[in-house]
């Protein structure tokens, strides 16, 4: 999954449990959603595949850990207590990114440091750049349906969310022009 994929699922799937089970302002948790939804990727694309790329040559491993996500997420609730909900949302749509990339498929990365300290090389072995110019040929290519899918999954999400946005603004911006 690329950035579409991670972004909008991640956005619908906020979006739907916001309904369900919150009465608070989902638009308010958009940027804090979307940066987390792309957190893990953040930390270890350039970590793994630039910093320790000789040694470890990986975009997926200590961000894209279960371990990882459960130190941010107790982290998120220990602030959330304080008031402050920022990190337990970025906790979420983090948590949402590890498993839209099916990390359980690979153990050693999702269940690290548990069955072992080192991490499996990527199939890609390039630069970094060529890297970025394999996964975004992949992302965008119909022949690689699974990822090609998410992301259109995902960028639809994010056109549905925004088309909504913009008309709940538009019906605000009019009921507050009619009642001056």
């Amino acid at each position: 999954m690329f950035v579409f994929g991670h972004v909008g699922i991640t956005l619908g799937i906020f979006y739907l449990l916001s309904r369900l089970l919150s009465k608070n302002n989902f638009w308010v948790k958009v940027p804090w959603i979307a940066f987390g939804a792309l957190l893990p990727d953040f930390i270890d694309k350039p970590l793994g595949r630039i910093i320790l790329a000789e040694t470890i040559g990986s975009g997926r491993i200590y961000a894209h850990t279960l371990l990882f996500g459960l130190l941010l997420g107790l982290t998120g609730y220990y602030l959330y207590r304080k008031g402050k909900p920022e990190l337990i949302i970025i906790a979420g749509a983090s948590f949402c990114h590890i498993l839209e990339d099916q990390i359980w498929n690979a153990p050693e990365v999702f269940f690290w440091p548990l069955l072992g300290w080192g991490f499996p090389k990527d199939t890609i072995s390039a630069s970094f750049i060529e890297y970025l110019m394999i996964i975004f040929s992949r992302s965008y290519h119909p022949a690689f349906t699974e990822v090609f899918i998410s992301e259109i999954v995902g960028l639809t999400i994010i056109v549905l969310l925004t088309v909504k946005y913009i008309s709940e603004k538009k019906k605000e911006f009019c009921y507050n022009k009619n009642r001056t």
